[in-house]
Parts: structure tokens; sequence; C-alpha cells
């Protein structure tokens, strides 16, 4: 166990996580994009490094992809992505702002009923969409609302924080990390929900008790008089609100009854997905061809930006020569770097004059009007002020900057831009033509979580490396000893490890392939093994409300929206808003479960 290829793996998997936590940049020359070393990259040249100095072989990426004892990396990622599409297309309707305004309206002028009626709100829409989509938009409205109404944010967001997390752990499909414990300990996903109701409903009432004690100062008895806010405002798309719902709704109940005919759900919520898709597609295509208003609600490229005119955010990105990211370059699902507010930001990635030009003149042909009806955009009234080329010549002739090829000078000079530029004008072209004709699924396709993909099987092919290398085994051996082999032992030791390790084994997902992966190998007995399974779905859930903005993908999507909204939070003071709420959940959650195990198994 000692030999150097077990060592080298075992550093190199560490070194691996701490570039996750902490992201960084390596300098490379002017004009050249910078290298980042972060969540997306980092796993992935570790596994190039231990491929190179083989501590891995094909077998073991292969397992990682394919996956073994039970647990399919392919059939995580495509239920979860598939969920993830509708409950985003859901979310684009304006179904959560109609929620909020509603909820709004219902607590009036107590700011502490308010406080309570959002948190239990986002916890409901949370247990029925997932955290993702509810940190998404209910992140940038909870801004928007506290802004307006003149209120401390933190005791808002962190309370939407917590609820959101804490409540991905009701449903198997709440969290990638649930469907990592039910097919890795062979849990029905029915039972799943049965086991974890109550860990929830107590983890849930505590924590809101503890924040409500942590932010008695910052809460106010009676709020400021605000406008009163119409809920079918917010709703933009009442039939895609419907057909969404019904169609998440259908995903998920018959994802429960196949459950227990042993079928892979992904072959359930696929489907639905691309039913989705196509009816959103079609959908938009009738509303455009048709002259109904397009409105995408706040978390929306277009509509983001807590108030602000879209088409003036717009005459400023084309005065700037492209220089600011719009918000769909900085959408959240792509995770950036930790250092993204704290790094001064890179510089287009076209140089020459020319380029920036060409693509000034060609953002200039799509601007944005207001709709009158409403404060939201609507697609609907985008306009072309003049047609896109579609060849070279028309592309050379459209914009007299760039140097048209001379007939008599044979060959074009490598210096030349003509390539570049008709590629990024192709690429615009391409880009604004899905807004205004599929906005929906313009909307949708940057807000899913791409950098999950590369990130969870790099994850799964590290693991299988450490159980390639016997670390697996040792680590299962130092837990049979520990826990004796014990339900109780074996609920708090797995449920505080998995708690820490979110914050130091690579994100919730990370912690929970490993600790997965050492239960099974200590072979415990039935009723152990199925403590350490519940445990470890309260840790994973729990865990994310913890002290790294890393513990979980939905601190990364949190921390970057913030980010976007001009409200910065450091890591220390994330850390020390979370100490009590993860004192209290895991504490709590833990010693529901192992009530839960004493009736069951010990009565």
């Amino acid at each position: 166990m000692t030999s150097g290829y077990a060592i080298a793996t075992l550093v190199v998997f560490i070194i691996s996580i701490i570039f996750v936590i902490r992201p960084v940049t390596i300098p490379t020359p002017r004009h050249w994009p910078r290298i980042p070393i972060n969540l997306t990259t980092a796993p992935i040249l570790a596994i190039a490094l231990l491929w190179a100095a083989q501590c891995l072989d094909p077998a073991v990426i292969r397992n990682g992809i394919v996956g073994t004892e039970g647990i399919k990396p392919y059939n995580i990622l495509i239920l979860f992505f598939s969920l993830a599409y509708m409950a985003i297309t859901l979310d684009i309707t304006g179904v959560l702002e109609a929620a909020a305004f509603w909820v709004s309206n219902m607590g009036g002028h107590n700011g502490w009923k308010l406080y309570l009626y959002f948190y239990v709100m986002l916890t409901l829409l949370s247990i029925l969409l997932g955290n993702d989509p509810v940190i998404l938009s209910g992140t940038a409205f909870l801004v928007y609302y506290t802004k307006v109404a003149k209120l401390d944010p933190w005791a808002w967001v962190m309370a939407e924080f917590a609820a959101a997390n804490t409540a991905s752990m009701v449903l198997f499909v709440g969290n990638p990390t649930n469907v990592v414990i039910c097919e890795g300990f062979g849990v029905n996903d029915a039972a799943f929900t049965a086991y974890t109701i109550l860990p929830f409903l107590a983890c849930n009432v505590f924590c809101f008790a503890v924040l409500a004690f942590q932010y008695r100062n910052k809460v106010p008895r009676t709020l400021a008089r605000t406008a009163h806010q119409d809920p079918r405002e917010a709703l933009l798309d009442p039939v895609g609100a419907w057909v969404g719902s019904i169609m998440l709704g259908a995903t998920l109940i018959l994802c429960l009854v196949v459950s227990f005919f042993g079928i892979d759900v992904w072959m359930i919520s696929l489907p639905f997905a691309v039913g989705k898709f196509l009816f959103d597609l079609t959908w938009d295509h009738y509303r455009r061809t048709h002259g109904i208003p397009i409105k995408l609600g706040r978390g929306s490229p277009e509509a983001d930006g807590l108030e602000k005119d879209s088409a003036a955010e717009r005459e400023q990105y084309t005065e700037n020569g492209a220089s600011q990211p719009t918000v769909m370059e900085q959408s959240p699902s792509s995770l950036p770097d930790e250092e993204m507010d704290t790094e001064p930001k890179t510089e287009p990635r076209m140089s020459p004059k020319a380029d920036e030009k060409a693509l000034d003149e060609v953002s200039e042909t799509h601007q944005h009007t207001k709709d009158s009806s409403s404060r939201y955009p609507s697609l609907a009234n985008t306009r072309r002020s003049q047609s896109f080329p579609h060849d070279e010549e028309t592309a050379v002739e459209s914009h007299p900057e760039i140097p048209k090829p001379d007939a008599k000078a044979g060959p074009q000079s490598t210096s030349t831009p003509e390539v570049p530029i008709k590629i990024a004008l192709l690429g615009r072209w391409f880009r604004l033509y899905l807004e205004e004709h599929f906005p929906t699924f313009n909307t949708a396709l940057p807000r899913l979580p791409f950098a999950l993909i590369p990130f969870a099987f790099s994850q799964f092919i590290l693991i299988e490396a450490l159980n390639h290398q016997g670390w697996v085994q040792v680590f299962a051996n130092w837990l049979v000893r520990a826990s004796g082999k014990q339900i109780q032992p074996t609920i708090w030791l797995i449920g505080v490890l998995g708690v820490i390790l979110c914050n130091l084994a690579g994100t919730n997902i990370g912690a929970t392939i490993l600790l997965t992966k050492v239960v099974r190998a200590a072979a415990l007995p039935y009723d152990a093994n199925r403590a350490a399974a519940i445990a470890l779905a309260v840790a994973s859930n729990v865990g994310a409300v913890s002290f790294t903005f890393s513990a979980s993908l939905a601190g990364l999507l949190w921390r970057t929206i913030l980010s976007q909204k001009g409200t910065h939070v450091k890591q220390k003071d994330f850390a020390l808003w979370n100490l009590l709420p993860i004192l209290a959940m895991t504490g709590v959650g833990l010693g529901v479960v192992s009530a839960e195990m004493a009736v069951l198994f010990q009565s």
C-alpha cells in the first residue's frame, strides 16, 4: 500500500481538490487567454498526469465513465440535465417570480412574517424544482427586492441558500448526490424520500430558528411601504407555465413509479425533456409568427440586471467595443473561477481593431426595444436594422475596415483577419438568430450547468484511480475499525465525515462518490449499510450549506449571481454566517436518522 504509484495517486488527487477549492489562473503572453486551473480543468489535468505516470490505465478511465458496482455516471448526468432543462424553462415563464410576488403581498409590512413566508416558499419550490433553479432565479429576485425595500440583503440571501440546499434532500432527483446514493446503495427512489423526509423537516425547522436568532437585528419588524405587485404580471407565459408544470410533475411521478421495477430513470426523464424542448421551439415559433409578444423572466439573459433597461445595456455593450461580457456570457452555469471578482478581466480575444469594429457593427444590427406594457423586455419587438452578411463577398463589402483581397497580389497574407472575422460574424449571427426566433431555448441553454459534465466524470475516474491503487479499501478498513459495523457509530462517522468532505473533497458530489465507494468496500451488514446511506444523504445536502463556496455547485452558482449583481461576499464571512446553521442541521439531522434506524432495526 506504500507503493510510489499509490502515494502519487493520493497526492495528485489532493492537489486537484485544492485547485477546485481555490482556483488559479496561469498568466500567458498578451492577447492569449489565461489558462484556468479550476473546478473544470483541475480534475482533468490530474487524470492526464496520473495516466502519464502510469498510475491508472484505460480500464480505470472506462470504469469511471461507464460505472461500476451499480453506479452509472451517465444515468446520473442524463437524469440531472433532463430535469434541469425542464425546471429552468419553467422558471423562464416567470413562475418563481409570480410566487415571490404573491408571498410578498401575503407578508405585507410585517418583516418577520415576510421572512418566514419567503423561507417556506423557497423550501417548497426547491423540493419540486431542485436547488439550482431556485438559486438561479431566487437570488436575483432577493437582491432586487432587498434593494427596493432597503433591507440588509444577507439575512435574506443566506436564508435562501440554506433553504434551497436543505430541501434538495427530499426527492432523489433534487441533487445529483441523491442519485449517486440511490444507485450506489440500492435504495428505492420512493423509499429514499420516506427515509429523508423526517430529517429534512427537523433540519429545515431548526435552520430557520438559528437564522432568526443570527439575524434578529437584521430583519426589521415593520417594512417600508412598497408598491403592490400583481403576481399575474410576473407570470409572463401562462401556457408555458402550465405545460412545463404538468410535464415536470409527470416526470417526477413516473420516475418514482418505475424505480420499483428496476428501470433506469433517465429512460423516463430524457423523453420528457426532449418533448419539452420540442414544445419550446414550437411555442416560440407560433408566438413569433402570430405576433404574440415573447417575454422572459428576471433570470434570463435578456431581462436580467434588476430593472435595467435591456436596450440601454446593449447600447453600452456596442459602444464599448464588446469589451464587457453580457449576462449570457457570464452565465452562472459556466461556473467561473474563484477569483472572478478579484482578478482583472481579460481583454477581448480578437485584438485587431478591424475585428472589434466589425463586431460592433454586427451588434448594432440587433437592438432591443422596451415593451410599453411591461417592465420586462419583449423579444417580439426585436427587429434588425440591416441584414447580416451570409457570404464572403458581402461580409467584406459591408465592412470597409476589413482589407479586401487583392486579385493581383496572389494568396491572402496571413495577417489579414478575414477568417476569424467570418467565424465571429457567423457565430454572432447564429446566436442572435436563436435569441430572436427561439428565446426560451436560447435562455435555458447557457443556464444549464455544463461544467458538471467534465467535473462529475473526472471525479468518478479519480476515485476509481484511488480504488485501483487500494486506497478505498484502506479507508474502508478504517471505517470498520472505528464503527465496529454498528448502526449508530456508522451514522455519525459517515454523517460528520460527509459534511467535512463536502468542503475538502471537491464539492458534495466528490464526497458522496468517495464515501459511497468506501462504505460498499467495508461490506457492512444490511442495517448499518442502510443507515450509512441515509446519513450520507443528509450530509451531502446539509454539507452544501458549509464553509467553502465549492462545497456544492449551487454555492458556486450563488456566489456568481451575487457578484454579477454587485453584491460580493467574502469566503470568511460566508463561513462565519453558515457556522451555526451547519452545526444545528448536522446535529439535528443525524439525530433523527439515528432515531429512525433505532426504530427500524433495533426495536
